[in-house]
C-alpha cells in the first residue's frame, strides 16, 4: 500500500494552491468543500477563482507567496502546469515538512487527492495511488451507481436515535443487529423514497417495542461457502455476512483475497485441515462454534467451495442444532463448477456426458474402497476432490475396472485464482505429466470425454 487513506478535519487549516490551471481549480473546489482556507498563488485569477472570491470568504488570491504564509500553511498543492516550478514547490514543501500534492506526479507528492463519493456525513474515497486515474474514475462510477444519493440522509436520521438505542439495548451485539435490520430494511427504503417522517415513526416504534424480546444478545453462526478462490464468485449474501462477523473460523482453502473482506476488528481463527495434518480437529471446531455463539458473537464458519459438498458442514450444524444455536447456511460455488468453468471444461454436454458424479479422492492409507465399477459408465463425467496424492490409485483402479486407458483426464491446480494451472492427458499418461508439472494442492480431477472440449474450444493451458 503506497498511500494510506486518512480523513482530516481541515476547517482550521490553510492550503497553498499554486497555479491557475483547471487542475488547480478542481483542488481548490474540493478543499473549500472541506471548509479549508485556500490561497491561490498565481499571476492571474481564472474565472472559477473570481467567482470563489465573490462567494466564499475562505478563498484568497495572491500573485506571490510570502514566508509568513508558508509558515502558516498546513498543506500545499502544486498545479502550475510547469514541471520545473512544480518540482521546486515540492522540494520547498518537503523541507518545511508540509504535506505536498503535485498534480499527476505521485513521485513528487507526499499525499494524493482521492476520487470522492460524497454522501455526507458518509464519505468514500477511491485511489489508484496515482498510477492510473482512469481506473479510479471507473471505480468511483461503479460505487456512485450502487450507493443511493439519500444514503447521507439515512445516516443523519439514524444518528438522531443512536443514544436512544444505546440506552434501550445494553448489549453491543443486540444494538448491532437492531441497526443492521433497520438500515437494510423498511426504514432505509422509506428514507430513500423521501418519506422521512414515516421512516422516523417506524424507528421510534421499533425502539419502543425493544423490550418485547425480539432482539437478544444471543449469538448466531453463519456457515458460508467461500467458493473455489476467486472473490468475485461469492454470493451477495455471503459477502454481507462476511462483513458482519465478529469471529471467523476459516479453512486453508479460503483464498487470501476473500479473507481480506473480513472486518478488520473481527477475530480470525485458522482451523484449516490438510492431508495428515488437522490443525484443529473437527470436534474442536464444533466446540469453538458453540462457545463463541454462546458468548453472543456472530460467528462466521468460512469454508472453501460449498459447505455441504465434502465440507463437513452437516456435522457442524448438527452440533449447533443440539445446542439450540441459531445458524444460517449460505451455499458457495463448489470447486467442480468453478474450476471446470475457468478451465473451459463443461461438466455435462449433450453429445458426451449426461451425468456428473462428485467423488472424494482423499484415500485414507492409500486404500481404494470405492465402488469403482459404478464409475465406469458411458457418457458420464467424474470429478474427484482432493485427489492429487491418490491420483495413481484413481487412474489405475479405473483402468483395472474397465475404463479405457485413452480416457481424457484433467487436473486443475488452484482453480479460479491467478495461480490456476491445468494439465490434461489420459488415464495412462496423467501421472507422469502431473509429476513433471509439479502441481500443488488444492487440485481437482475431471475425467471424461468433456475434457477434450477444452482443446476444441481453444482454451489456453496455464501449465
Amino acid at each position: 500500500m503506497d498511500f494510506l487513506p486518512l480523513f482530516f478535519d481541515l476547517r482550521q487549516s490553510t492550503a497553498l494552491v499554486f497555479g491557475d490551471t483547471v487542475a488547480a481549480s478542481r483542488k481548490i473546489d474540493v478543499l473549500l468543500k472541506a471548509h479549508c482556507r485556500c490561497y491561490s498563488i498565481a499571476p492571474t485569477c481564472n474565472e472559477p477563482g473570481l467567482k470563489a472570491l465573490e462567494d466564499n470568504d475562505l478563498f484568497h488570491h495572491l500573485d506571490v507567496v510570502t514566508d509568513e504564509l508558508w509558515d502558516n500553511a498546513q498543506l500545499v498543492v502544486a498545479a502550475s502546469g510547469d514541471s520545473t516550478l512544480d518540482e521546486q514547490i515540492s522540494e520547498k514543501a518537503k523541507l518545511r515538512k508540509l504535506p505536498i500534492n503535485v498534480v499527476n506526479r505521485a513521485d513528487l507528492s507526499s499525499f494524493i487527492f482521492p476520487s470522492i463519493i460524497d454522501r455526507s456525513p458518509l464519505i468514500a474515497a477511491v485511489s489508484s495511488s496515482g498510477e492510473l486515474p482512469i481506473l479510479t474514475r471507473l471505480m468511483r462510477s461503479r460505487l456512485e451507481s450502487s450507493i443511493p444519493h439519500a444514503f447521507g440522509r439515512l445516516a443523519t436520521i439514524a444518528s438522531k436515535y443512536r443514544d436512544q438505542v444505546k440506552t434501550s439495548l445494553k448489549g453491543i451485539n443486540a444494538r448491532r443487529r437492531f441497526w443492521e435490520k433497520h438500515l437494510e430494511g423498511q426504514f432505509a427504503d422509506l428514507v430513500f423514497s423521501g418519506r422521512e417522517k414515516d421512516a422516523e415513526d417506524l424507528l421510534t416504534s421499533a425502539i419502543a417495542s425493544i423490550n418485547s424480546g425480539e432482539i437478544t444478545n444471543d449469538g448466531e453462526v453463519y456457515l458460508v461457502g467461500a467458493g473455489p478462490g476467486d472473490p468475485d464468485l461469492l454470493t451477495f449474501k455471503a459477502l454481507r455476512l462476511i462483513r458482519q462477523a465478529d469471529v471467523v473460523l476459516y479453512d486453508r482453502l479460503v483464498s487470501e483475497p476473500i479473507l481480506k473482506l473480513v472486518r478488520q476488528d473481527a477475530e480470525l481463527i485458522n482451523v484449516g485441515k490438510e492431508r495428515a495434518n488437522h490443525l484443529v480437529p473437527q470436534e474442536s471446531i464444533n466446540d469453538l462454534l458453540v462457545r463463541h455463539a454462546k458468548a453472543g458473537k456472530r460467528v462466521l464458519r468460512l469454508k472453501g467451495g460449498d459447505p455441504f459438498i465434502f465440507g463437513r458442514g452437516g456435522e457442524e450444524i448438527e452440533s449447533l442444532a443440539e445446542e439450540g444455536i441459531s445458524f444460517q447456511v449460505v451455499p458457495g460455488i463448489t470447486a467442480a463448477s468453478g474450476c471446470s468453468a475457468y478451465s473451459g471444461i463443461p461438466l455435462t454436454h449433450r453429445d458426451y456426458s449426461q451425468s456428473v458424479r462428485f467423488i472424494t479422492g482423499h484415500l485414507k492409507n492409500n486404500s481404494c474402497d470405492l465402488p469403482w465399477a459404478e464409475f465406469v459408465q458411458p457418457n458420464q463425467t467424474l470429478v474427484f476432490y482432493m485427489g492429487l496424492i491418490g491420483l495413481p490409485v484413481i487412474s489405475q483402479s479405473l483402468i483395472k475396472h474397465g475404463m479405457a486407458e485413452s480416457t481424457p483426464i484433467a487436473l486443475i491446480s488452484k482453480g479460479t485464482t491467478r495461480e490456476q494451472r491445468v494439465v490434461t492427458g489420459t488415464l495412462s499418461t496423467i501421472v507422469s505429466l502431473v509429476e513433471a508439472a509439479k502441481l500443488q494442492a488444492p487440485t481437482l480431477i475431471i475425467i471424461g470425454e468433456v475434457v477434450n472440449l477444452r482443446e476444441k474450444l481453444n482454451w489456453k493451458s496455464e501449465a
